[in-house]
């Protein structure tokens, strides 16, 4: 029996990146947002052994790497299970794009892989699993509006944000996570851990002043409040939160750069670079400028797609809409 799921892409509005820990990753602060773009997941589970992996884009691996053949195998370990599993990845999000379809697509078979299985995982396992994976898969197990600590992986729901307008621009630009994290360490490696510390402070502190809809100290500026998606994104912008990946991946990749100033020129509230890249979201606070940024964009060579943020219940709805 054949289970589709919904694989949605996530944003990461702000992304602080600390110190080298001793497990070879970096500690980071960053809020994760889930959208409206999605792949989509079909898992068919039959008799027999083994896990194949079909996908058109050749891009994506179709072996024991892919993230989804990890979790498959992870899962079937958990519940002391050998059966055929068969996972076809439709894509319609980027490769290497800063949006998590990797992470997106891994959960998005763990919940059909339950489901063809007729078992369920408990939560915390499936946190746990989750996190073997990869560093994003735990936030698609949250949806809507989340902090992310640690990797990544430690993941908290916060309120969530409201729906709002959202433009993804997705150059042909394929940005190497470890390679961003790499030229990071090369352009900062003289902050010292307390420095390093401080500054992973300041953007925790500005996160939960913005969401928290209180004043923010460093500028002075009172918030208005959720009344309205502009007043929302303009207190973000006071804020000066930002993404540190935008500091490395800019200067090597100067198209990205322009697309963010084009976003900026068409009217959107903020701007920024989605995890490492490539891909840049502009928030709006209506759909119609939305809209005409979009097609701006794809009248310049530059693909682009209108959406909205996905609240946590609204995620967890369109992921398992029509699954069978």
């Amino acid at each position: 029996m054949a289970i589709s799921v919904r694989s949605f892409a996530k944003i990461n509005i702000g992304l602080c990146i600390g110190p080298l820990r001793d497990d070879g990753y970096h500690e980071l602060r960053t809020l994760y947002q889930t959208i409206a773009l999605h792949d989509t997941v079909r898992v068919d589970v039959g008799r027999g052994v083994g896990i194949e992996i079909a996908c058109k884009d050749p891009r994506v691996p179709c072996d024991e790497t892919n993230t989804c053949y990890r979790m498959a195998d992870r899962v079937l370990r958990a519940f002391k299970l050998r059966n055929k599993v068969r996972i076809t990845i439709e894509k319609e999000l980027p490769v290497q794009g800063g949006l998590g379809a990797a992470s997106s697509n891994a959960v998005a078979t763990m919940l059909a892989l339950e489901k063809g299985l007729k078992h369920q995982l408990a939560p915390l396992e499936r946190l746990q699993l989750a996190a073997e994976v990869g560093s994003d898969l735990p936030l698609f197990l949250v949806g809507g509006t989340v902090l992310g600590t640690g990797r990544g992986e430690l993941v908290y729901p916060l309120e969530d944000l409201p729906g709002l307008p959202c433009v993804i621009a997705m150059p042909e630009v394929g940005v190497s996570t470890p390679s961003a994290f790499a030229e990071w360490d090369t352009r900062n490696g003289k902050l010292t851990p307390q420095e390093s510390s401080d500054r992973m402070n300041v953007f925790s502190h500005a996160i939960f002043e913005w969401l928290c809809g209180r004043k923010f100290s460093p500028t002075g500026v009172p918030s208005k409040g959720w009344d309205r998606a502009e007043a929302l994104l303009l207190d973000l912008v006071r804020t000066g939160i930002g993404n540190d990946f935008e500091s490395v991946v800019f200067p090597k990749h100067p198209a990205l750069r322009e697309v963010k100033r084009a976003l900026e020129r068409s009217g959107a509230k903020y701007v920024s670079l989605s995890g490492s890249g490539s891909a840049v979201y502009g928030l709006f606070a209506d759909k119609e400028p939305a809209a005409k940024a979009a097609k701006s964009l794809m009248d310049n060579g530059v693909m682009a797609k209108a959406t909205v943020t996905l609240p946590r219940a609204k995620y967890w709805e369109e992921a398992l809409k029509n699954s069978r």
